[in-house]
């Protein structure tokens, strides 16, 4: 069991990796520099208002999961910057990657969470998200792992609880296995209405949007990403 937010219940498997290759000094220091700065502490309880957890004023809330190596992530935050980004990334050298990142640019609009995301979900107040971000997230292409996608419905059930009405909801993947889980598992959720109008919409990147390293090498491999957006009913 761990305690989160003055709550406890039981953790759910995780199953993506937590390191790769060995951080080296240089990183290490710019790591845990970052995150003395950046990271929330969940074993607090939530502040009344999501928006005081930024140095900056900021006029809502939004959450990316997974961001990788951060590309997406500083981008939007600099293209926003009266809105507050809160980013998980559990794997250690992606977020060693983003640290080291904002030493160079830091973002006052920025917290980060370096464990599961569902315990940060878990710990949100409920409506407190415009928006949540889930962008190439692990494929688990075997069928017999499908269950370890992060689209299920628990995790649904998360997103629909700290999402304001109408905020949205973005998934990108160039897997179609999962852009079809993901449609048919929002669908019986019925709680999250697609936005697309015609087959243009999916296809055609969100507003903004600079791509990532894991879209890079998907189009090199000839693969078709596919953007899928969500409103909150």
């Amino acid at each position: 069991m761990i305690a989160d937010g003055g709550r406890r219940r039981s953790t759910e498997a995780f199953f993506g990796r937590r390191r790769g290759k060995r951080v080296r000094p240089l990183q290490a220091a710019a790591l845990q520099a970052g995150l003395d700065r950046y990271r929330l502490d969940i074993g607090l309880p939530p502040p009344g208002r999501l928006e005081d957890l930024f140095e900056a004023a900021v006029s809502e809330v939004r959450l990316e999961i997974g961001f990788g190596g951060g590309e997406h992530l500083v981008n939007e935050a600099v293209r926003h910057r009266w809105t507050g980004f809160l980013g998980v990334e559990p794997f250690v050298n992606s977020m060693a990657k983003m640290m080291a990142a904002l030493a160079d640019l830091p973002l006052p609009n920025l917290r980060v969470y370096d464990d599961d995301a569902t315990r940060l979900l878990d710990w949100l107040p409920a409506a407190s998200l415009s928006g949540i971000d889930l962008l190439y997230p692990d494929p688990w292409p075997k069928k017999k792992h499908w269950k370890r996608r992060f689209v299920n419905p628990a995790n649904l059930q998360r997103f629909g609880r700290v999402l304001k009405r109408g905020g949205s909801l973005r998934f990108a993947s160039d897997i179609p296995s999962y852009v079809n889980w993901t449609l048919l598992a929002c669908a019986a959720h019925g709680g999250f209405e697609w936005l697309a109008r015609d087959s243009a919409d999916w296809h055609t990147p969100f507003e903004g949007w600079e791509g990532t390293r894991y879209e890079a090498k998907a189009l090199r491999e000839g693969r078709c990403p596919a953007y899928l957006t969500f409103a909150r009913a």
